[in-house]
């Protein structure tokens, strides 16, 4: 490993645990769940958060706006909302001469890190909104297309138990998703805190600890990051293998899988494990690194069957067993 090599990944690792020492001050547990939301983040993705109400999903969100150095908006997807609610509209204005032009009114969706907070609240018109945003950066309203500044960061929660009045994502929709991240009950230790950190006469608070040209930078680094053409052998041959088409698949994938994951999910492998190497200190991606973003990456990628869906046969659990059958690079 070179020298200049060496210090851009301290660098990046020293960065990288301000952000989540920062927001760990805040929020308890999960850490896990924090290092990929970082990750997805500096790997140019989109994270979908699922978690029982209370397990500090929308917190999650707003601490980490609050120690990076980026614009921030929230947009509480309810049945009524409409999609230029969104991404904005023309309204017309009177000059003092009388005059009346449209100027358009710029929604929610122009920060750099958008909380869409309930998403499957909202009906698939709505969600639909999102998506030239989150794939192209970009937002077509009023006749115009027009840019959002970098860094975009689209960050949704969802309810997984509480599901009547609700839209389940179209597949077009969570495919853009990086990452789908599951935020686990607390412990009963992690309870004991949690009560002392809310209850008292001032709460934690975060500070600013990145700038928005050091998120730049450190895509950049993470983009550059090398991987050998076996280990991106091995990532293809995951995500080929959750296809139930494939000769020869797996007894589970063949039985209880619909679809497969899309060349999103591919991307997603690389790109996350990318990220994940820089935190090991490596100058280089290995088969240990695409397996530990595997399910984040693919979980809400892989379509299952009625018979999977009444059997109550999980996404991971399927997941697993291709881990488990698929040779190492």
């Amino acid at each position: 490993m070179s020298k200049s090599a060496s210090t851009q990944i301290d660098v990046f690792q020293e960065k990288f645990a301000k952000v989540k020492d920062e927001v760990s001050k805040v929020m308890v547990g999960n850490a896990e769940v924090i290092t990929l939301v970082v990750t997805s983040l500096l790997a140019k993705g989109h994270v979908l958060l699922e978690g029982i109400p209370g397990v500090g999903k929308t917190k999650l969100v707003q601490t980490l706006a609050d120690v990076l150095d980026l614009t921030f908006s929230r947009i509480q997807f309810t049945p009524d909302l409409m999609p230029g609610d969104i991404v904005g509209t023309n309204i017309v204005t009177e000059n003092e001469s009388g005059k009346k032009t449209f100027e358009f009114q710029a929604g929610p969706i122009f920060a750099n890190m958008v909380l869409a907070d309930e998403i499957n609240r909202a009906t698939p018109k709505t969600q639909s909104a999102l998506l030239e945003a989150m794939q192209e950066n970009s937002v077509s309203a009023g006749g115009e297309t027009r840019k959002l500044d970098q860094p975009v960061f689209v960050l949704a929660t969802q309810n997984p138990i509480e599901m009547e009045g609700t839209y389940p994502l179209p597949e077009a929709q969570m495919d853009r998703f990086l990452f789908k991240l599951k935020l686990d009950f607390p412990t009963a230790a992690e309870l004991h805190t949690i009560v002392d950190r809310t209850t008292q006469k001032e709460e934690p608070k975060a500070t600013k600890v990145l700038e928005k040209g050091d998120i730049l930078k450190m895509r950049d680094v993470a983009r550059d990051m090398p991987i050998a053409k076996p280990i991106q052998d091995y990532a293809v041959r995951l995500a080929l293998a959750t296809h139930p088409e494939i000769k020869d698949c797996h007894e589970l994938v063949k039985k209880y899988v619909r679809f497969g994951v899309s060349p999103r999910g591919i991307q997603a492998l690389i790109l996350g494990s990318k990220v994940i190497a820089l935190l090991n200190k490596r100058n280089h991606v290995s088969s240990e690194d695409v397996r530990s973003v595997l399910l984040p990456s693919l979980r809400h990628r892989v379509l299952l069957n009625f018979e999977a869906e009444s059997e109550l046969v999980e996404t991971d659990f399927i997941l697993n067993a291709l881990v488990d059958s698929t040779p190492d690079a």
